[in-house]
């Protein structure tokens, strides 16, 4: 009974006291956790600040990056529209060539203008045979054609055919003796006749290459059995002199000429200008498509410079 009157007596006098001093404390911690969420709160607002920063600036690069990006793909749209417009003309010119080529004027007509330029340089060719015929001597027993000079040459036969072998051949009726060297007991009329075969055999080559409008790599200076050919790059020993200079030829260089006739000359030089003289007949067979029968044969290769111009396969090739 008497601790229930204390009790109550303590309540009436210091319950306020209390319940404001504990209001108080609560009041501070509140105060001072919404102090922390608010410096939370701060430092969070300043790391969105610096994201939402970063953000921008890496918003700017890109939008500059994108603008360049723009120009350069606008540029290249006219680069592309200009590209095709000329890719458009140049279809439709293709496209008129193309039925010019095709029509009367057009490779028909080339093919046909090729056929009439072939016939007549069939015909002019088969004017020059009927002048300087080459022909197989049979049941005679002469040399056989002139050979090149002494053993200089062992290529062989260059085309892998056998050259004719049922007689020795023979261009207006005269041989090609060999005469590679000459003596006291030297037959002269048939070192004459060998150097008016060569010099028709020179006639030919000259009147077939200008039909055939092939400049000769050896020229030749026509003059019967006095005929000469050039080399504008002879093997010939340098002197001290052209040591000196420079190794390329001039263009203005003078030729070198070498016979084609054996007497009152050397016989290397005579049988080297045969050489050259072959060397032009390859030089046309190689043209026409033929094929040379070697450096030794002359007259063979010329029957079959002939022979293959005068062939019917000619006209179409």
């Amino acid at each position: 009974m008497k601790l229930r009157r204390r009790n109550n007596w303590f309540s009436r006098n210091y319950s306020p006291l209390y319940s404001g001093r504990r209001y108080g404390f609560q009041v501070e911690a509140e105060s001072l956790s919404r102090s922390n969420e608010l410096d939370e709160m701060k430092e969070k607002l300043d790391s969105r600040k610096l994201v939402m920063g970063n953000m921008s600036m890496h918003s700017k690069v890109v939008k500059e990056k994108v603008k360049k990006q723009e120009e350069q793909l606008s540029n290249d749209i006219r680069s592309l529209l200009v590209a095709g417009t000329s890719l458009s003309g140049a279809s439709k010119r293709l496209q008129d060539a193309s039925r010019s080529f095709a029509g009367e004027r057009g490779y028909g007509r080339l093919r046909t203008l090729q056929r009439v330029f072939r016939t007549r340089q069939q015909y002019m060719v088969s004017q020059v045979q009927l002048l300087y015929p080459v022909r197989i001597a049979i049941g005679q027993a002469p040399e056989q054609e002139l050979e090149s000079f002494n053993n200089c040459s062992n290529s062989g036969n260059s085309a892998g055919s056998k050259p004719l072998d049922q007689g020795a051949l023979i261009i207006a009726g005269l041989h090609l003796t060999v005469f590679t060297k000459m003596s006291f007991f030297t037959d002269k009329k048939e070192v004459q006749r060998s150097a008016t075969a060569l010099g028709y055999v020179a006639h030919v080559v000259a009147l077939i290459a200008s039909y055939l409008q092939v400049p000769l790599r050896y020229p030749l200076r026509l003059g019967g059995s006095r005929s000469y050919i050039r080399d504008y790059a002879p093997s010939i020993e340098p002197s001290s002199s052209d040591l000196t200079s420079s190794s390329s030829v001039s263009a203005n260089s003078r030729p070198v000429e070498f016979p084609l006739f054996l007497e009152g000359q050397d016989s290397t030089r005579a049988a080297y200008a045969v050489f050259l003289l072959n060397k032009d007949l390859e030089q046309l067979l190689s043209y026409i498509g033929g094929r040379s029968l070697g450096p030794r044969h002359v007259l063979a290769n010329l029957k079959e410079l002939l022979r293959t111009i005068l062939s019917p396969e000619y006209i179409d090739t």
